[in-house]
């Protein structure tokens, strides 16, 4: 358990503190490092710059993302498999990234200049990305009576390596943008611990503003316009969203960078393998610890040791026989106890692979899907596929909003938790929910096909819509967007939560990377499928939806999902949740003026 004490006070930020107030106690500074008042910065005020930051940088991903499908298959002339696959293995890419992030803001550079210099690689790619779709040289010529002229070396690789610029300055970007915000508030006091429970609802409805507007306006531009101003609108929004950020510098509350996880964890793991054969002494105070001063000095938290992983102990335990190994392979239990911390998700962090790999699918074959169909509106009027993702984040804005403001107060009356629910809780309705959803997608397709075949649709060798309307996806996607609001804001915020203080980077990076191996796995399975069924004769997934079987993948996705929920059903039960995130917040919810003052003093 983290240590919970005031923090010595050396000198002051910009004269700050000789008219009174209070410094925050969970070690936030400024960018030289001195202690911040908690009048002066952060809270809400500094959040408003990080969350409006988030909006337009949303708005700038997702204006490539929801419609790169499209793109790689009617501009670069790609096949269904083939671009599916690309979509997944860049956006792989795009959330494994942070790992290397979260790795160089809590070792090196702390998380305000890692996102800075990530940003400013995001914007370069996005530059290069607008180029390769506007200048007539960087793009192949379209089709002429179906034959379609292939790419060439440098068209691809300008477009794709615009693609993965992104990835790496999202990278530097995205597990700490998020991590900043909830920096803003001091887990110290009680009335900013209840803010920053709900901080993270509304960064994930502010996400989803910014993907409704992409989804829906920046979609049809890129399909009825040209893509160079459905790409050039995004890539000025991601300049605003930069500006935006930097001018709200002076109201952030920063961490000090604790040095690597990597190699502390790395340590406590190579130090118990050594001493495998050292006995743990009963009493946890003959440990190694440091002195608390020590800890208050370097503006650290110091851990309580647990018996949980009682193995990993063997690396504070003090050898007496002065070995040169003793150095070395000797961990204070603050370093055992958070290298544990991280140890306890990983199992968990392995059951968030499949959920993404579902939701990956809303941005390649649910697209695809929704080009196979009617999708007039009046007589002129054509919505663009990847629009209908628009009633994911529509439905996921209505449930968060819903989920915060009612479920939430009314449930905890009950529960006696601050979050109504708990959070492994709340992120397995959201695995049911998904799970629920994929099975609904495969009866729609099965529906489908079932139509295509009665008027002979599959046996035409070009694509042929089918007179069915587009709105009949709308059950998938509106499921698909419950399950993101239980599943995806839990995700977040559990990873946030049960990861150590001087990891918290670490912790967003991993909720990230289930992003990143979950769209690696997509383009696997497609791929594993499609070669499997297409050796037996009967291909699953092809070019021609009409002739392919569609519903029995989305089947095939449905039962993984099922059965990796019972797996983190049955690990979620025996988890230990960090005390800071269970005990109940001392603090009514009808706290009044004067009593709020008290609780500040």
């Amino acid at each position: 358990m983290a240590v919970n004490e005031s923090l010595p006070l050396p000198a002051m930020e910009n004269g700050e503190g000789k008219g009174g107030g209070e410094y925050t106690q969970d070690g936030s500074v400024d960018l030289r490092g001195n202690p911040v008042l908690r009048s002066k910065r952060g809270g809400w005020t500094a959040c408003s710059f990080i969350v409006v930051y988030e909006l337009f940088e949303r708005m700038a991903y997702y204006g490539i993302a929801a419609n790169l499908v499209i793109y790689l298959t009617d501009k670069l002339h790609q096949g269904t498999v083939e671009a599916s696959n690309n979509v997944t293995n860049w956006s792989g890419a795009v959330f494994i990234m942070p790992l290397l992030g979260a790795y160089a803001a809590d070792a090196y550079l702390g998380r305000y200049w890692t996102f800075v210099a990530g940003s400013a690689i995001y914007f370069l790619g996005m530059c290069l990305l607008t180029l390769a779709v506007t200048i007539p040289s960087l793009k192949p010529p379209p089709c002429v009576g179906g034959v379609c002229p292939p790419a060439s070396a440098l068209q691809l690789g300008v477009y794709f390596g615009g693609l993965y610029i992104i990835a790496f300055g999202n990278g530097g970007t995205k597990p700490n943008i998020s991590t900043i915000g909830a920096d803003q508030f001091d887990e110290f006091d009680p009335r900013e611990k209840m803010h920053k429970m709900s901080f993270f609802n509304w960064w994930m409805f502010t996400i989803f503003v910014g993907i409704l507007f992409s989804s829906t306006v920046l979609v049809y531009l890129q399909d009825n316009v040209s893509w160079s101003v459905g790409y050039g609108i995004p890539t000025l929004g991601l300049l605003i969203s930069i500006s935006i950020f930097l001018a709200g510098t002076p109201l952030y509350r920063h961490k000090v960078p604790q040095g690597s996880p990597f190699t502390r964890m790395g340590k406590v793991v190579a130090a118990a393998v050594w001493k495998w054969r050292t006995p743990v002494p009963a009493d946890a105070k003959e440990l190694h610890e440091l002195e608390l001063e020590e800890y208050t000095r370097k503006r650290k938290f110091r851990m309580d040791s647990t018996s949980t992983m009682r193995f990993l102990n063997k690396a504070a335990v003090k050898e007496k026989d002065g070995s040169p190994a003793a150095k070395w392979s000797l961990c204070t239990v603050t370093q055992v106890e958070e290298t544990k911390q991280i140890v306890k998700v990983i199992p968990l962090l392995a059951t968030m692979f499949m959920p993404c790999t579902l939701i990956a699918q809303t941005n390649t074959l649910f697209v695809k899907q929704g080009r196979t169909m009617d999708r007039h509106i009046g007589r002129h009027f054509q919505i663009p596929p990847a629009s209908l993702g628009a009633f994911v984040t529509l439905t996921m804005l209505v449930a968060v909003v819903v989920y915060d403001r009612l479920f939430v107060t009314a449930i905890r009356k009950y529960t006696k938790n601050p979050r109504g629910i708990t959070l492994l809780k709340r992120m397995g309705i959201g695995l049911l929910l998904q799970v629920v959803a994929m099975a609904t997608a495969s009866l729609m397709e099965s529906r489908r096909l079932g139509y295509a075949r009665r008027h002979g649709l599959d046996m035409v060798a070009v694509e042929v819509p089918v007179p069915l309307t587009i709105f009949e996806l709308l059950p998938q996607y509106v499921l698909m967007g419950v399950a993101d609001a239980f599943l995806v804001v839990g995700k977040i915020e559990f990873f946030y939560d049960q990861a150590p203080e001087s990891m918290k980077s670490l912790g967003t990076a991993m909720s990230l990377t289930a992003y990143g191996v979950g769209n690696v796995l997509s383009s696997f399975l497609l791929t594993f499928v499609s070669r499997v069924t297409r050796e037996r004769g009967d291909a699953w997934v092809t070019n021609n939806l009409n002739a392919s079987h569609l519903d029995y993948y989305y089947g095939f996705l449905t039962v993984l999902g099922a059965v990796n929920a019972v797996v983190f059903v049955v690990l979620s039960s025996r988890y230990t949740y960090k005390v800071e995130s269970t005990e109940t917040i001392d603090i009514a919810m009808d706290v009044k003026g004067d009593t709020a003052k008290k609780i500040q003093s």
